[in-house]
């Protein structure tokens, strides 16, 4: 038995063209503060918001597919469409690094003395609160609405702003000391910080195509929401989990005593559906009714990754 939900939110699309619209703004803000400046740190950053950029059209193509409902091809949805977009955004992040780390071993080789350096760091920091200010909004939105796309745009933003933060003090304090060689140490070190982030979002993205369970906390949630039929004698087992996107699949086996009429059984599930969707209000619910008194009941114990609740009659 099924009952499959719709997943109704808003749509997501507004974040994406918002995210757009910042990257169209510090691209052009930190590129004027590198041509200002002569700063390979700045023009790492200016090129990080261009991968933010592509990044923002990904998502906005994605979103608008993921929206979409389920179809005779995609009976599922189209949820997963979010991963593709939140890997894509993953890899160019790793992309943006390496251009950073090439531009910076090179300035390292032939250091460059910087010029304008106050007003070119005005502007970057004008820039950095733009994508704070944006980052926060899309990441609440991202959390709020269970959707990867979001929240992975969010943290490339974020660390774009980490990102800044870094060259901004680095660029300082070479204005400070003289010291040139500090402005690709800094870069390098902004390459390191962006790889850490990008392979963690390319790792969940990955997780999310192969179906990786729900988190401990939801599955905790359905087993305690099952605990109370459990001890008027009915078992479960078989509890599977997946999630696509903003939607979650949960899948249980449920035993009834042999001689229960088909319409209790029924009964008995459109109960226990009920409150898992209670606990996991965006979760499609998938009940499968058996015999306690049947053996073959217990066949396929052996492939619950969840541990069962008890062991089949001998």
């Amino acid at each position: 038995m099924s009952n499959p939900p719709d997943v109704n939110r808003p749509s997501l699309t507004r974040f994406a063209w918002l995210s757009i619209a910042a990257a169209l703004v510090t691209i052009a803000l930190k590129t004027a503060a590198y041509f200002m400046t002569g700063s390979v740190g700045l023009l790492s950053d200016a090129v990080e918001s261009l991968v933010n950029l592509v990044g923002g059209i990904m998502a906005l193509a994605m979103l608008t597919i993921a929206a979409r409902p389920a179809d005779a091809d995609h009976s599922y949805g189209h949820g997963k469409a979010e991963y593709f977009s939140s890997g894509v955004e993953g890899g160019l992040i790793l992309v943006a690094a390496v251009s950073i780390a090439i531009a910076a071993v090179t300035r390292l080789i032939t250091p460059k003395p910087l010029e304008a350096v106050g007003l070119g760091l005005l502007v970057s920091v004008a820039a950095s609160i733009v994508n704070l200010v944006v980052a926060l909004l899309i990441l609440r939105a991202g959390r709020k609405h269970n959707s990867i796309t979001l929240e992975a745009n969010a943290h490339h933003l974020l660390t774009d702003v980490w990102t800044s933060v870094g060259v901004i003090a680095g660029v300082s304090l070479v204005a400070l000391t003289n010291w040139l060689w500090l402005d690709p140490v800094v870069a390098l070190l902004v390459a390191a910080n962006i790889v850490w982030t990008g392979v963690g979002i390319v790792r969940r993205s990955i997780s999310g195509l192969m179906d990786i369970s729900l988190s401990a906390e939801d599955i905790a949630a359905v087993r305690q929401a099952l605990k109370t039929y459990e001890q008027t004698g009915v078992q479960f087992h078989a509890l599977r989990s997946r999630q696509a996107g903003a939607r979650k699949f949960v899948s249980t086996h449920v035993l009834v005593p042999g001689d229960w009429t088909v319409q209790r059984g029924h009964e008995l599930l459109d109960k226990i559906e009920a409150d898992i969707r209670r606990v996991l209000p965006e979760a499609v619910v998938f009940t499968h009714l058996e015999s306690l008194d049947d053996p073959a009941s217990w066949d396929d114990e052996t492939f619950e990754r969840e541990n069962p609740t008890r062991q089949a009659p001998a």
